[in-house]
C-alpha cells in the first residue's frame, strides 16, 4: 500500500506529461503482480466499492476528530480523503496495531469481499496502521477520486513504452481484460500469448481530430477533403456480432445499459460503426439537454425511453462482417456505410450527410449559418485517410463554431479540489432580471440577479490567485464551502450553446460555460440582462 501511495503521491506533483509517463512505466517494471495491474485499474477508474461510501469515512472522522476543528479543516482542504488522512489521530493506547500495513491486494480483496456493516472497522483499523500518505491513497481508492492526472490513454501509452508492443496493439486486447490483468502484463512481457476475448464485442481505439487553427486552411487543398456536421451529441461505437452488442463511449466506458433501445436496434447485425448518439424525434435531433436526461444512468424507465428517445448518426465503418476495413481510405469506407445502410436499413440509426464544396469559403458561410442546439460545427476528412487510432495531425480536423458570449456577475464561490483545495475556482455567475412585480427595464434597484450557470476553468493561475484575493475581500455570506459575494465582479463567459431548462432557476441552460476574461473595466450594472440570453435559445432544431 505505500508503495502505491508514493506512486500517487509523485503522479500528482509531476504535471509533465513525460514525467507521469516515466513513473507509471517504473511501476510496471518494478512492482509485482497482482500489484501493478491493480494499481493500474485503480488510477484508470476501473475499481468500484458500492459498500464504501464518503458517507462512511465522514461518520469514521466524526468518531475521531473535534467536529468544529473538522468542518474547519474541510472547508479551507476542499477533500474529504486529505482532510481526514491528515486529521487522523494516533490510535489510542491499547488499540496499537502489530499487523503490518495492508498490502494494496490484500486492501482490495477485502473491500470487494467485506460485508457494508463491518467496513468502517476494517478502514478505522487500515487508518490505525498506515501513515498520512498512505491513508490518503487508501480513501481515494475506498471514495474513487484518484484524481493525478492520469487518463487511460496516458497509462496505456505508459505501458507501450514500458513493453515495446505498439498501443494500437494494447488499445485492442486492454478491453477484453479485467484487473489484474495478468494476461494481459504476461503478454507484454513475452510470457504468454496475447489476450484473446473469443468473439466478445470490443471497442477498437477511435480516431480524433484536431482542432483547426489559424492559418491551417490556406495549407489544405479542398478537393482532397470531405466535410460533414459535427453533430452535439455524444461520440459512440456501435458493436454488434455473434459474439454480442455493446456501445462505448468516447472513453470506452460501455453504456449499453443506458440505452436498451440501441442495443436492440443492433440486432442481427455484424459490423462496427462509428457514429454520434442523440436524441431524435421523427428525424430531428433534440438538444444535447435532452440527451443528458439519458447519460449516466444505470436503469432508464419507460417515461424515459418515451420522451427522450436515442438514435445514432453514422459516420463511419471500421469493420463488416468481420473484415477490417480501416486500413481502407474514408472515401472508400463511406462506401462500404453507404451500401451496409442501403441493404440492412438498421433501425434508430441514419447516415450523417456528406456537405459538398468546391472551395472553404463556402464552408465558413455554412458554417456561421449552423449555430443551433444540434450542430457544433464541421467536420473535415482527408478522402485517403485511413481509420488510425488517437490524434493524428492531418486527416481529421474540427472547425466548431465561435462560442456565444455574455457578461454576467460573479454571485458565488467554492473551493476547488485537489491542487485547487486551498483556492476558490468554482464560480456561479448570474444575470440581471427584473424582480418579481416591477416593470420591464426598471432600474438597477429594482433588479435582481439569477444564477444561469458555473464555471471551472479558462483562467490563467495568475487570474485564479488574483480571484481568490478578490473573494476573501468581497465575501458577504457563508454557506458551508460556497461563499456568496458582492455583486461587483464581472466575468466574460463563453458557451457553447443554450438550452431552456426547467431544473434551473433561470430556466435556461448553458453547454460547455468557461471564463473568457475578467471584466474589471466594466460596472456590474452593465453586464447583460437575462432576456439576451434567452434570445440566444434555438426556436427550433434543424436537421
Amino acid at each position: 500500500m505505500r508503495a502505491f501511495a508514493l506512486l500517487l503521491e509523485r503522479l500528482l506533483f509531476a504535471p509533465a506529461r513525460g514525467a507521469k509517463l516515466a513513473l507509471l512505466e517504473a511501476w510496471f517494471r518494478d512492482q509485482p503482480d497482482p500489484e501493478r495491474g491493480l494499481g493500474l485499474a485503480a488510477i484508470t477508474g476501473e475499481l468500484v466499492f458500492p459498500a464504501a461510501k464518503a458517507g462512511m469515512v465522514r461518520a469514521l472522522a466524526a468518531e475521531r476528530t473535534d467536529p468544529t476543528l473538522f468542518a474547519l479543516s474541510y472547508d479551507f482542504v476542499g477533500d474529504l480523503a486529505e482532510t481526514v488522512a491528515l486529521m487522523w489521530p494516533e490510535p489510542p493506547p491499547g488499540r496499537t496495531p502489530n499487523a503490518p500495513p495492508p498490502t494494496l491486494a490484500a486492501v482490495i480483496a477485502a473491500l470487494a469481499g467485506t460485508p457494508k456493516a463491518a467496513l468502517p472497522a476494517l478502514l478505522a483499523g487500515w487508518l490505525d496502521t498506515l501513515d498520512a500518505s498512505a491513508r490518503l491513497a487508501l480513501l481515494k481508492l475506498v471514495t474513487g477520486g484518484l484524481r493525478v492526472g492520469v487518463s487511460a490513454r496516458l497509462a496505456k501509452t505508459a505501458l507501450a513504452g514500458w513493453s515495446g508492443v505498439p498501443l494500437d496493439a494494447i488499445e485492442e486486447a486492454w478491453h477484453g481484460e479485467r484487473p489484474p490483468y495478468a494476461a494481459l502484463f504476461a503478454w507484454l512481457e513475452g510470457r504468454g500469448p496475447r489476450p484473446d476475448a473469443a468473439g466478445a464485442p470490443l471497442v477498437r481505439p477511435l480516431m480524433l481530430a484536431n482542432a483547426l487553427e489559424e492559418g491551417d486552411l490556406a495549407t489544405l487543398d479542398p478537393a482532397r477533403y470531405r466535410a460533414e456536421w459535427k453533430w452535439d451529441g455524444i461520440r459512440v461505437q456501435l458493436v454488434a456480432g455473434p459474439g454480442g452488442r455493446a456501445i462505448y463511449s468516447r472513453g470506452a466506458e460501455e453504456i449499453g445499459a443506458a440505452f436498451p433501445e440501441m442495443i436492440a436496434a443492433l440486432a442481427g447485425i455484424d459490423a462496427v460503426l462509428d457514429g454520434e448518439l442523440l436524441v431524435m424525434r421523427e428525424g430531428r435531433v433534440a438538444p444535447f439537454a435532452d440527451l443528458q436526461q439519458r447519460l449516466n444512468r444505470k436503469t432508464v424507465s419507460a417515461r424515459m425511453l418515451r420522451d427522450f428517445p436515442v438514435g445514432v448518426r453514422l459516420y463511419d465503418m471500421l469493420f463488416e462482417g468481420g473484415q477490417d476495413l480501416r486500413a481502407l481510405p474514408f472515401d472508400a469506407r463511406r462506401a462500404r456505410l453507404e451500401d451496409w445502410f442501403a441493404r440492412a436499413s438498421p433501425p434508430r440509426m441514419d447516415l450523417s450527410p456528406l456537405i459538398p464544396f468546391a472551395r472553404w469559403e463556402e464552408l465558413a458561410a455554412l458554417r456561421a449559418a449552423a449555430r443551433n442546439a444540434a450542430i457544433e460545427g464541421l467536420m473535415l476528412k482527408r478522402a485517403d485517410a485511413p481509420y488510425l487510432s488517437g490524434r493524428p495531425k492531418g486527416p481529421w480536423f474540427k472547425w466548431k463554431r465561435d462560442p456565444l458570449k455574455i457578461d454576467a456577475v460573479l454571485m458565488y464561490a467554492e473551493r476547488g479540489h485537489g491542487k485547487r483545495s486551498g483556492l476558490y475556482s468554482d464560480f456561479t455567475f448570474g444575470l440581471w432580471r427584473d424582480k418579481p412585480g416591477t416593470g420591464t427595464g426598471g432600474s438597477v434597484g429594482e433588479q435582481e440577479l439569477v444564477p444561469v450557470g458555473k464555471a471551472y476553468f479558462g483562467f490563467t493561475d495568475a487570474e485564479l490567485a488574483w480571484l481568490d484575493r478578490w473573494i476573501n475581500a468581497n465575501t458577504t455570506e457563508r454557506f458551508g464551502p460556497v461563499r456568496a459575494v458582492a455583486p461587483l465582479l464581472v466575468l466574460e463567459i463563453a458557451f457553447d450553446g443554450v438550452q431552456r431548462s426547467a431544473r434551473h432557476r433561470s430556466g435556461v441552460a448553458l453547454r460547455f460555460p468557461r471564463i473568457a476574461r475578467l471584466r474589471t473595466d466594466k460596472p456590474a450594472a452593465e453586464a447583460d440582462r437575462l432576456e439576451t440570453l434567452e434570445r440566444l435559445v434555438p426556436v427550433a432544431s434543424p436537421d
